[in-house]
């Protein structure tokens, strides 16, 4: 099994093929190592990245003895949504209290700044605010779940 290179070269071209491919998403692990990489629309066929890897002389994952990729991946359903983002990791409060109403539901129009949940850290409750005016689409996370910084809580479709 042969390493994988992490130098800002090899990172940039990562980057370079998502953008080139429109990839949703490229990721690689190695040993410890984990390198992701996520891109603005819709991911094409797992050909194609394959394909990328061949021409880079990047290993492709698969290629680790993993199992193989997918002949094909599915549409992504979020093309054109704008994700709400968790600042912090933490615990996911969709209500200020639990027979409170929560702060929004699919359907929603919301404004920039308007809060859309809360996360518990540390004992402390810092409330979460939009950073996207738009309509609330999904929301992917569940009152009480734990979250990591940069997570998606909900996807809004901008205004």
């Amino acid at each position: 099994m042969t390493e994988f290179d992490s130098s800002p070269e090899v990172l940039r071209r990562l980057v370079e093929l998502v953008a080139e491919h429109n990839l949703a998403e490229l990721e690689i692990e190695d040993g410890s190592l984990r390198i992701s990489v996520k891109g603005a629309v819709a991911p094409v066929a797992a050909t194609q990245v394959a394909h990328s890897f061949v021409q880079t002389g990047l290993p492709h994952p698969a290629a680790a003895g993993s199992a193989p990729a997918p002949a094909a991946v599915a549409v992504d359903k979020r093309a054109g949504l704008k994700p709400l983002e968790s600042p912090m990791v933490g615990t996911f409060y969709s209500a200020a209290a639990p027979e409170d109403p929560p702060f929004i539901k699919p359907g929603d129009s919301i404004s920039v700044g308007q809060t859309i949940g809360l996360i518990e850290a540390m004992k402390v409750y810092s409330e979460i605010p939009a950073e996207t005016s738009g309509r609330i689409v999904e929301i992917v996370v569940k009152n009480g779940d734990l979250v990591q910084l940069g997570q998606a809580l909900a996807y809004v479709e901008p205004s």
